[in-house]
């Protein structure tokens, strides 16, 4: 067991090469295993040829989810994930799994101390001036104690399970075994092999209980919000943290669940939600580094009105590529071309590239048609997810690893918005988000996206600019006077000819001045362009412009000469 204690990443063949000639050492948990699934299988048999499946299916997932829980740390993580999948999972079964809970009774206090002393090197009476006797939390994979540093500061013990990766070692070895044969009598919707599946889950397991990795992840997250007061990531103590044990800055706050303590600390619950939904957006759409598990007990609102955020074992990378991706899927989603939003699809890795998306086009439509336009203030994240879950298990979708995750992080972050706000609306905070970013064309790909939504077929869309314009302004940190500017310096720039063009033709289309359009654009703007911020846009725009066409005209010798690298 001493090489599985070390082993930092999941490596399946290095398990599988040290349980082949221990076979012995797996009987026992098998038998265990085999006798609890054992009874739901044959349940499922029954119902089978009794005719009686549909009949006892919510029966069959409750008795799912509590063998999961007895079976212990690894399958309360497997429920966990299933219930992300579903391209996997029958939306019975997904209803069930939701309901897991990451609880078990705490491991004994004393082995706690070992496990301290053996990773940091110190007694905890040499590490913490002082340290609760029973921990606050006890999870799946380890538990939390309040100390004190004999510095002074509050923090957060948190120590891992004993002989807790030999245990998933064992359980994943196990369950590669039998994932190719068990995968038939299991009530899943699957287009691959089942092994993959495992190894995604383990590749996560792994990354999330090493704490040098959650250490490393909450230092990531913490300067990507850097500039954002309202979000508040704990303080990670390196020299008393090791791969199993986690010390970090004790977060004294609220959790979000707990309604009436917010409302007795004189919390904004509106604030506190715009603030869990723009943080999230921020994850997704600019740093393409998010929080993959937002539950109720790892968000926290503080006396301050900000939020904070703990617990960073699970989280996920997007490229730059997938980033763009998503920002095209909006795109596509709000000028609802079906079509396209089908490719984007086949782009992010939802349906292979040799599926034939017409048939899906049809499917996506009846999900997604009426939930965004007119009716935005009725778009809920949660209800077009369970649609959407019908069309995926009816189709060859498979929900990549990193998806199912953004799934989960969005439908949790919306569920503690209602608990919140019952009449809160996801698109109420994400729509402005997104209207924002695009009138705004930081980057050359958001301003062809904003050149996407504004022309179809060649039109220009005056509708469609006047609502962005609208809905962008109900997000408090808009403001049009910065994004005008940018736009001035993008229309004076050559990447801009395409559009200025397109505006002149749109202004004189179908052989008529646009001047109702344009007067209803300006009733919708003037109230927020005063005289002089125009004058300061303009002239910070034509500077910038003049700086850049300058460098373009100046032949390189001199511009060689002046910077002083000419000799």
């Amino acid at each position: 067991m001493a090489e599985l204690e070390k082993m930092r990443r999941y490596d399946p063949i290095a398990i599988a090469d040290h349980y082949r000639f221990r076979l012995w050492t797996v009987i026992w948990r098998a038998l265990s295993v085999a006798i609890m699934l054992g009874g739901f299988v044959l349940g499922l048999l029954l119902d089978r040829i009794l005719g009686r499946q549909t009949i006892n299916e919510s029966k069959r997932a409750a008795q799912l989810r509590q063998i999961l829980t007895a079976l212990g740390p690894t399958f309360i993580k497997v429920g966990q994930a299933l219930s992300t999948r579903p391209d996997l999972v029958n939306p019975k079964y997904l209803d069930e799994l939701i309901k897991l809970q990451d609880q078990l009774p705490p491991f004994d206090n004393y082995v706690a101390s070992r496990i301290i002393e053996k990773e940091l090197g110190r007694t905890t009476d040499e590490v913490y001036s002082h340290i609760s006797p029973e921990p606050v939390a006890a999870a799946s994979l380890g538990q939390v104690y309040k100390a004190r540093l004999y510095t002074g500061e509050a923090v957060a013990v948190k120590v891992q399970r004993p002989g807790l990766v030999p245990i998933i070692c064992r359980d994943l070895y196990l369950m590669r075994w039998a994932a190719g044969w068990i995968a038939p009598w299991l009530p899943l919707n699957l287009g691959h092999d089942l092994t993959l599946i495992v190894d995604e889950f383990g590749s996560k397991l792994f990354e999330e209980i090493d704490y040098l990795n959650e250490g490393r992840n909450a230092e990531a997250f913490a300067a990507n919000f850097a500039d954002d007061p309202k979000v508040k990531v704990p303080s990670i103590y390196w020299r008393y943290t090791s791969t199993r044990v986690l010390t970090l800055e004790w977060i004294e706050g609220i959790k979000l669940t707990d309604i009436e303590r917010v409302k007795a600390a004189g919390l904004n619950s509106d604030n506190l939600v715009s603030t869990g939904v723009s943080s999230g957006l921020r994850q997704l759409l600019e740093f393409g580094f998010f929080h993959a598990d937002p539950h109720p007990g790892n968000l926290f609102a503080m006396a301050d009105g900000s939020m904070a955020y703990i617990d960073f074992g699970m989280m996920d990378q997007l490229s730059q590529e997938m980033k763009e991706t998503l920002v095209d899927s909006v795109v596509h989603l709000i000028n609802q071309e079906y079509d396209k939003l089908a490719a984007d699809f086949v782009r992010l890795g939802f349906l292979t590239p040799d599926i034939d998306v017409r048939p899906i086009v049809p499917a996506l439509q009846a999900v997604f048609d009426g939930a965004i336009g007119e009716s935005v203030g009725d778009f809920n994240f949660k209800s077009i997810t369970d649609k959407f879950s019908e069309v995926m298990y009816e189709y060859p979708f498979r929900v990549p690893a990193k998806f199912a995750l953004i799934i989960r992080s969005l439908v949790t972050q919306e569920g503690l918005a209602l608990t919140l706000n019952p009449d809160f609306k996801i698109v109420e905070i994400a729509y402005p988000y997104v209207a924002r970013r695009l009138l705004m064309g930081e980057t050359e790909s958001l301003r062809r996206r904003l050149i996407e939504v504004l022309f179809k077929d060649g039109h220009f869309q005056w509708q469609r600019l006047e609502n962005m314009i609208r809905i962008a302004q109900s997000d408090q940190g808009f403001n049009l006077i910065p994004t005008a500017g940018l736009g001035v310096q993008f229309l004076m720039s050559d990447e801009g000819q395409y559009l200025r063009q397109q505006i002149l033709a749109a202004l004189t289309e179908d052989n008529r001045l646009h001047t109702e359009e344009v007067s209803r654009l300006w009733d919708l703007v003037k109230d927020e362009l005063q005289p002089d911020q125009i004058l300061g846009a303009a002239w910070s725009a034509f500077a910038d412009f003049s700086r850049n066409q300058a460098a373009a005209l100046v032949p390189t010798e001199i511009t060689a000469v002046l910077s002083g690298n000419g000799g």
